[in-house]
């Protein structure tokens, strides 16, 4: 039997399944990407940020230069209060350059075309249900009835990961956040430009964030308190016009532009996202011939602005990983280059969230504490989240002691997913 990993199955279309079969292709591994719906996800999605570690990433299996034309720089955040007061700014340190705002789909689109431009197939309509595995390969089974054979099985299945309950049925499921999430772009807005801030505004009922543009477009988003979890689809069962009514009045006896973009939007135009989820501490991220990719391993709160990156990062290592070693070597040596800085992000931003479901009082307070923390903020320290580097042409060690595989050359049982646990949130 070759250790050397020739074949993969990447589960999950999203962005980082294109990355990790790209960078699989790069490392002299071929790769199959198989999506559980049935068609592609142009036009679904809302806007997220690209760091500049996120590109970088890119830049090692060459595709910086298709997704940077894409981004709409933003320089920096600007805290507000209801009443549109300033409360702080935050930019990034000193020579790090600017983040990059993209839209999921376009992002997608990009991915997707590159991944097909450089000969990689997709497959659409593949819903994981089991995997079955044996000293010489892994076999994922579809609900459509086929399955697909390859050396390794990689989930970069979301948030929601299916692959993550094969290799622990009591790994922990995504949380709730207590917020529902809208965004929509506007154009000829009458808002006055933000010179490349986003806005962001702790109103009296939701928290809202908003761009303007030169020429005169804008994006928005809100996150609307709510208690119950709701699925994107979920939410897309109440008509968009009767959410944008809300939305409205919610901002009501706030003095931002938020009434203003929000009554711009038409119904046609605005994306209803649902819940705004995080992932507790996933405390397995591989298991024998299978692993964990991008937010099926590790999902920051969206504050982070990190999440996409994240994902980017990692899918890169692991390609980089599985080149020079056996599969178990590899899936240790890449958990211990990952999970440190993967943990170190998630436990720094996910508190934000808590703010943005605080009371009236609870904002009061929050608003006082932001200004003292806006005054004594250094960008500076946060330099180290942005200046990771990927040194592809570097040799991976590996670790002292890697994760045993799963199974002794017997085959193994065919899994099945399970309904994932709803644990404690992270504090």
């Amino acid at each position: 039997m070759s250790s050397r990993i020739r074949t993969a199955l990447v589960i999950g279309g999203g962005i980082a399944g294109p990355v990790a079969a790209i960078a699989l292709q790069q490392a002299g591994i071929d790769a199959t990407v198989y999506e559980a719906y049935s068609r592609s996800a142009d036009g679904a999605g809302g806007s997220l940020s690209l760091a500049p570690n996120g590109l970088d990433a890119l830049d090692v299996i060459g595709l910086g230069e298709v997704v940077r034309p894409m981004g709409i720089p933003m320089t920096g955040i600007v805290m507000q209060d209801w009443a549109g007061r300033r409360l702080a700014e935050f930019g990034n340190p000193p020579g790090v350059p600017p983040m990059q705002l993209v839209w999921r789909s376009e992002l997608y689109r990009v991915l997707v075309d590159e991944a097909a431009r450089r000969g990689i197939r997709t497959e659409h309509g593949k819903r994981l249900v089991g995997a079955e595995e044996t000293a010489d390969g892994v076999t994922a089974h579809f609900a459509d009835g086929t399955r697909a054979s390859a050396d390794i099985l990689i989930g970069a299945d979301g948030i929601r990961s299916t692959v993550r309950t094969l290799i622990d049925p009591s790994a922990p499921g995504p949380d709730h956040t207590g917020l529902i999430s809208f965004g929509a772009q506007v154009a000829d807005c009458g808002v006055a430009p933000t010179r490349g801030a986003m806005n962001m505004s702790f109103g009296k009922h939701a928290f809202v964030g908003y761009q303007v543009f030169d020429d005169d477009s804008a994006l928005w988003f809100v996150n609307l308190p709510h208690a119950e979890a709701m699925t994107a689809a979920e939410a897309q069962r109440t008509p968009p016009s009767e959410w944008l009514s809300l939305l409205h009045r919610q901002f009501a006896d706030d003095r931002t532009p938020a009434q203003q973009l929000i009554g711009l939007t038409g119904p046609e135009d605005l994306m209803v996202l649902g819940s705004m989820e995080i992932m507790p501490l996933v405390p397995h991220w591989s298991r024998g011939r299978m692993v964990l990719v991008g937010d099926s391993a590790h999902a920051p709160s969206s504050s982070s602005g990190q999440g996409a990156s994240l994902s980017i990062e990692s899918a890169v290592e692991l390609a980089r990983c599985l080149r020079d070693l056996p599969y178990d070597q590899a899936f240790a040596a890449y958990e211990r280059l990952r999970r440190p800085r993967a943990e170190r992000i998630i436990k720094e931003t996910t508190r934000k969230n808590s703010a943005k479901t605080a009371g009236p009082v609870g904002r009061v307070v929050f608003a006082t504490l932001m200004r003292i923390f806006g005054k004594l903020s250094k960008p500076e320290k946060q330099a180290w989240m942005f200046h990771y580097r990927i040194h592809w042409d570097e040799t991976v060690a590996p670790v002292a002691a890697p994760v045993p595989p799963a199974s002794s050359g017997s085959s193994a049982p065919v899994g099945t997913a399970a309904e994932p646990k709803r644990p404690a949130r992270l504090s």
